[in-house]
């Protein structure tokens, strides 16, 4: 496939060639636009005006989470210390605190975790250094600034340390369609969300967090069974509309990018155009199911959003449980 059509594409939609994709990288770029030290990128357009907005967008008071349990162990190495008397744990007799060993009613219980949260399918979010083009990050800065030792010292996942709040809109392509779900390999185009804006009575708008649902979340659910590398997701034609649009953040409920793309020489376009070139913040394998449900419920499709990733220092991401507020 060198065309970068992707099998299946209808012939009336016309599809960005490879080179138009690849071109994408300097006409979508935001290096720049809002300083050269920037590491926001496009959180920059949730401003103060579009956070108060955001909270007039809760309606009903309602919260659901947009996130996925992580299972045990398939997903996290863990590790449980239960105590149920914490004075017969070896060594109290040696701590500082007299009560400790001498109170005989108290216990606890620790774990030790460790995780990939990258992949498909923890829900995690992606900071702009997770990717590489030509061996650069957002705003020109080298990939020699990742070390393998401390991490990255550009735009890691602590930039949004003071979280992400602001207008979430669930745009639900699978019932504009009129299908469970998404078959693998399909990809969501322009024209797929402006008609899932039309039928929901919503719109997109500069700041907005914009949550795609395909319906592999219902397909997860009802299967129980995660799919493989083939997916549903984003093709790499929304990009234009995405920073049109002034997208501050986007997720799906698959890891984002269709698979295949349709292009030979770009893996996963949306993935390297939004972090690389964009600044465009990413939220990877979202359950969208009980958002849908409440969203359709109280027919009101956009809400308060709230992602509060952990301040992991010179991390690539975070694992997350982004936050619905209708």
């Amino acid at each position: 496939m060198t065309g970068g059509v992707e099998a299946g594409m209808t012939a009336q939609r016309p599809m960005p060639t490879q080179d138009d994709v690849l071109g994408y990288f300097d006409t979508l770029s935001n290096w720049g636009r809002w300083g050269d030290d920037d590491e926001l990128g496009t959180l920059n357009h949730i401003t103060d005006d579009v956070r108060l907005a955001a909270a007039r967008a809760v309606r009903h008071g309602r919260s659901v989470s947009c996130a996925w349990e992580v299972a045990v162990p398939e997903e996290m190495e863990r590790s449980t210390t239960s105590c149920p008397c914490a004075a017969d744990m070896p060594g109290a007799e040696n701590m500082p605190v007299a009560a400790f060993h001498a109170d005989r009613r108290w216990g606890f219980s620790t774990e030790r975790l460790g995780m990939t949260f990258h992949g498909n399918t923890i829900t995690h979010i992606d900071s702009p250094c997770h990717l590489f083009w030509d061996g650069m990050m957002y705003n020109g800065r080298s990939h020699s600034l990742v070390d393998t030792g401390t991490g990255s010292a550009w735009a890691a996942v602590t930039a949004a340390a003071n979280g992400i709040v602001t207008r979430g809109v669930l745009l639900d392509v699978a019932g504009a369609r009129g299908v469970p779900w998404l078959e693998p390999g399909e990809g969501v185009f322009p024209d797929d969300l402006e008609e899932a804006e039309r039928r929901q009575g919503v719109r997109v708008r500069a700041g907005d967090a914009v949550l795609l649902r395909t319906g592999y979340g219902r397909f997860r659910h009802e299967s129980g069974v995660a799919s493989g590398f083939t997916q549903a997701g984003w093709h790499a034609s929304c990009l234009p509309w995405l920073h049109e649009r002034g997208v501050a953040l986007i997720g799906a409920d698959t890891p984002q990018d269709v698979q295949p793309s349709g292009y030979d020489d770009v893996l996963m376009p949306v993935h390297a155009v939004s972090l690389v070139a964009m600044g465009l913040w990413l939220l990877d394998n979202c359950d969208l199911e009980a958002c849908l449900a409440t969203a359709a419920e109280l027919g009101q499709w956009d809400f308060q959003l709230a992602v509060a990733p952990v301040r992991f220092v010179g991390t690539s991401g975070s694992p997350v449980n982004p936050i619905a507020t209708f």
